[in-house]
């Protein structure tokens, strides 16, 4: 039996019965929603009071955002010097407890204690507005990933269409925070931001609009428990359909697409420190540039964990929890990034855009279009 006839029975698996639907999530560490597991741990039935089930789902949220506030503190403040430095073989911090973890707590207490400065004539609601989107559609994005172990907040069927169209707030925050600065060096760094969301965003959705031909649902659970299948067995070692395998032509576009929409070298063009001082974030400090920055690296998480769920299996993998599989595929996709931004220049804005319009769209669109030729001959 040849791999894509593999891969569609794993996508008729999906569009099966109830019974096997179940299974396939369950194995991958979904199915069910946080909400529903506590519910059924404290004996209350899939149905308790809406007053529980928003209480249930608040606890699910704030699980989730301490999860992720902690990866990105840890991820942002110490492991990014760290990788850095490895990178550009150079010493990082290590004087400030062990192995130099007490930065985080250094940093946290030097940036939020520092003046909250306004500049002159800014447009003082969207300037204070802009800081809270950037984090906000972040950790929105993060309700519908199944994360393993039961940690998903909801699961609706359109979960595929709910998490971009989350992530894609922040193109809102980094237009308004430009705008709003009253600063040319902001302005053209929020233009700049704008332009290169929508320039990569569009590949970004049809490449993994290729996944959904596979699978057949735009369910992310199903999508997880589709890659659950096993693809081919090699001396006695099992390999998953997970799509980076089954097409990694697709894996490898939405890895660049999702470079540019992270703004991560050679993507960073919204920044710029070379040319636009620190672009849209110029003008902010103390707090609020503290939520800039968190919003940037909860936004590269967010990224990782599409990928993972998308093309990497999501949660799923031997003997450890899903949710421990799912932070090592985020944070994976994370040193990725941060392997980019050592390793590659930055490339000028009008490049960009052509990469982005010319290049990544329209192989994104041809690989939609041999998905489903393929699809459609083997059904």
């Amino acid at each position: 039996m040849s791999v894509s006839e593999i891969v569609f029975q794993a996508g008729n698996a999906t569009n099966g019965s109830g019974a096997a639907n179940a299974t396939n999530a369950s194995a991958a560490g979904g199915g069910q929603t946080f909400p529903e597991i506590l519910s059924g741990l404290l004996g209350l039935g899939p149905n308790p009071d809406p007053g529980l089930q928003f209480l249930f789902a608040v606890v699910g949220a704030t699980l989730i955002a301490v999860l992720f506030l902690t990866i990105a503190a840890v991820g942002g403040i110490w492991g990014k010097r760290k990788i850095t430095a490895a990178f550009t073989d150079r010493i990082a911090v290590n004087r400030v407890g062990p192995f130099g973890l007490l930065i985080i707590v250094a940093d946290a207490v030097r940036l939020l204690s520092k003046e909250v400065i306004i500049p002159d004539s800014v447009d003082r609601p969207a300037f204070d507005i802009a800081p809270m989107v950037l984090p906000f559609s972040a950790l929105l994005g993060f309700a519908v990933i199944p994360l393993g172990s039961g940690l998903q907040l909801a699961d609706p069927e359109t979960g595929f269409v709910f998490v971009f169209a989350a992530s894609s707030l922040a193109s809102l925050g980094l237009l308004m925070s430009g705008y709003s600065s009253n600063n040319k060096y902001s302005f053209l760094g929020g233009l700049r931001a704008l332009a290169q969301n929508l320039a990569y965003e569009i590949p970004l959705v049809v490449t993994g609009a290729s996944v959904v031909l596979f699978t057949g649902t735009l369910k992310l659970s199903e999508v997880v428990a589709v890659q659950s299948q096993p693809l081919l067995t090699l001396g006695g070692l099992t390999i998953p359909s997970w799509f980076a395998f089954v097409n990694p032509f697709a894996f490898v576009l939405f890895l660049i697409a999702n470079l540019a929409e992270v703004g991560r070298n050679p993507f960073d063009t919204p920044e710029a420190p070379g040319e636009l001082v620190a672009g849209y974030m110029t003008e902010y400090s103390g707090a609020y540039f503290v939520l800039l920055y968190l919003g940037e690296f909860l936004h590269i998480f967010l990224g990782g964990a599409i990928i993972a769920t998308l093309f990497l299996g999501g949660p799923a993998g031997p003997v450890l929890p899903g949710l421990v599989w799912m932070v090592i595929k985020i944070l994976a996709v994370y040193l990725f990034t941060q392997w980019m931004r050592s390793a590659m220049p930055r490339v000028r804005i009008d490049q960009m855009i052509e990469i982005g319009w010319k290049g990544l769209l329209v192989m994104s669109f041809a690989n939609l279009v041999l998905t489903a030729i393929l699809v459609g001959v083997i059904a």
